[in-house]
């Protein structure tokens, strides 16, 4: 089976909030003429922080990311990520779309001190 996004409560969370697919045309004289190629929001970006954590579940994002070939396949995130949102939750539902996610880049780690990290997590929504 797939393996699973770790189920780690993060600390903090930031999000930026994607958009509709489109392409944009500009003419000489400076009109704009803008296509929209979908129904559906891309591009979401979940920073995800997790502080003090053992290195041991430090480790579980380094081995899913290994896992997902790095920033290559896609994977649903577990309910744990949403944990303490109270909003609407579109930005973390992302499913609103049925849009899974991708790593943005390798998971970046602090050792703040024996057997202690910091580490954080950019997280890409996808189709």
């Amino acid at each position: 089976g797939l393996m699973a996004f770790p189920s780690h409560k993060p600390t903090a969370r930031a999000f930026s909030g994607g958009d509709w697919p489109q392409k944009k045309y500009v003419a000489q004289s400076g009109e704009e003429t803008r296509i929209l190629y979908g129904d559906k929001k891309t591009g979401l970006r979940m920073k995800l922080s997790y502080n003090n954590i053992a290195d041991t579940k430090a480790d579980d994002f380094f081995v899913h990311y290994d896992a997902m070939k790095g920033t290559y396949k896609t994977f649903s995130v577990p309910a744990e990520v949403r944990d303490g949102w109270s909003g609407t939750a579109s930005y973390l539902k992302a499913g609103t779309y049925n849009n899974k996610w991708r790593f943005s880049g390798p998971p970046q780690v602090t050792q703040v001190k024996k057997g202690v990290s910091n580490i954080s997590v950019t997280l890409i929504s996808v189709l």
